[in-house]
């Protein structure tokens, strides 16, 4: 049998999760976050008259949100949420978190801000910049724009689902 101190391999030279460990762990990440197509999926329900049962929350700046964000997302920097979140949000309703994209934690520090503050929380994985790369309509001060799907982050052909 082999240590983990003999493997050369480096991706097993720590041994994998058993499966018990690894069943908490999945389950808890995703009772933490949501992806981009699951949530644009979700409020896709909104447009014939459903609910999708969260409401989304853009933690980024004025001048952020003016580039772009998620239709429908309610606006409340981070540094806000202790002062405005009980003015906008219903502790009843999940919030969905998101920031600029997976190289900041600004989704997460605002979800944590709430979560303290009593709301049920999950944050938005890739936030505002996969978003916007998976090729869903996002508005900006000029009105609602929507760019070509990037091949490296969502299927480009006649299906649109990628089979996740």
């Amino acid at each position: 049998m082999t240590t983990p101190q003999t493997v050369s391999n480096p991706v097993l030279r720590v041994p994998p999760a058993s499966p018990a460990a690894a069943a908490a762990y999945f389950s808890a990440s995703l009772a933490f976050h949501a992806d981009v197509s699951d949530v644009a999926a979700a409020l896709a329900a909104r447009e014939s008259g459903g609910d999708p049962g969260f409401v989304v929350l853009d933690s980024r700046s004025t001048e952020a949100w003016d580039q772009g964000h998620v239709p429908g997302a309610i606006h409340l920097p981070t540094a806000l949420v202790p002062e405005q979140a009980e003015r906008l949000l219903d502790r009843s309703v999940p919030v969905v978190t998101y920031c600029w994209g997976p190289g900041c934690n600004g989704g997460a520090r605002a979800a944590l801000a709430l979560a303290e503050l009593g709301y049920q929380v999950k944050e938005m994985l890739g936030g505002f910049e996969y978003w916007v790369r998976e090729g869903f309509a996002y508005e900006t001060w000029e009105g609602t724009q929507r760019q070509a799907p990037d091949p490296l982050t969502a299927p480009t052909g006649a299906g649109t689902d990628c089979g996740c």
